[in-house]
């Protein structure tokens, strides 16, 4: 690149865990550190978890950038958010900034970074930077592997139908369920039907001030939190048992 040609930011994606702030990796500390801009999801309420979490290890003198995401299953108002997310982060790579896009639990796992990448990565570098998934962090609250020895470990996103749901599950001994929320009700009836029900645990918010631990079997609140996995075991180790 000529001397005279203005060199561009990096898009870094960072990964700031699933809710404990001790739980971002050194990495992702030193670079939010250095970055001159800091963009992050922002619900509809004004909420924004992934700053949150990730608050005080932010430099202060950093410009913060919200990006306003609507909560709706339809694709449209989602896809012009990302459309109008992308256009001001390349503004500022084009500037020669570093920007940071802070992502709840991991960027590449069922994360909103894909989006962004899709949208910049022709246009500047893109780095991600790993974060703790809410899937190793709910084994970690309750104190149980996710899967044994030669188990298959499936992970099903609960908005899937019933009889796909219900295929994956038929022959499997270690599963994850994530993005339960409002499907909570359809997805404990399916596990009772499949046989995971009686080892199956509810964790609700993995690592942060709000977590909340359940059996399936026990739970009874009223509460039907998106941020929450359902851990399941039907396999043979003793562990299980």
């Amino acid at each position: 690149m000529g001397g005279d040609e203005a060199m561009s930011g990096t898009l870094y994606l960072v990964g700031v865990g699933p809710g404990d702030p001790e739980l971002l990796t050194l990495k992702a500390v030193r670079l939010l550190r250095q970055v001159a801009v800091v963009a992050f999801p922002e619900t509809g309420d004004g909420g924004a978890m992934a700053f949150d979490i990730a608050r005080e290890h932010l430099d202060p003198k950093a410009e913060f950038l919200p990006i306003r995401l609507p909560m709706s299953v339809e694709r449209g108002p989602g896809q012009a958010a990302y459309d109008a997310a992308a256009a001001a982060i390349v503004a500022h790579l084009d500037a020669g900034r570093d920007v940071a896009w802070l992502c709840e639990g991991d960027p590449l796992f069922y994360g909103s970074a894909m989006y962004i990448t899709a949208r910049v990565g022709a246009r500047a570098p893109v780095v991600a930077v790993p974060g703790v998934t809410s899937l190793t962090a709910a084994a970690a609250a309750i104190g149980r592997p996710l899967a044994a020895r030669n188990e298959r470990l499936k992970i099903l996103p609960a908005p899937l139908p019933d009889d796909v749901l219900r295929a994956e599950l038929v022959d499997g001994e270690a599963v994850a369920i994530i993005k339960v929320g409002r499907h909570f009700d359809r997805i404990r009836a399916l596990l009772a039907e499949t046989g995971h029900a009686a080892g199956a645990i509810v964790v609700e918010h993995a690592t942060s001030e709000r977590q909340r631990i359940t059996p399936l079997a026990q739970f009874a609140h009223d509460e039907r939190p998106y941020f929450s996995t359902i851990l399941c075991y039907r396999g043979a180790e003793a562990w299980g048992k």
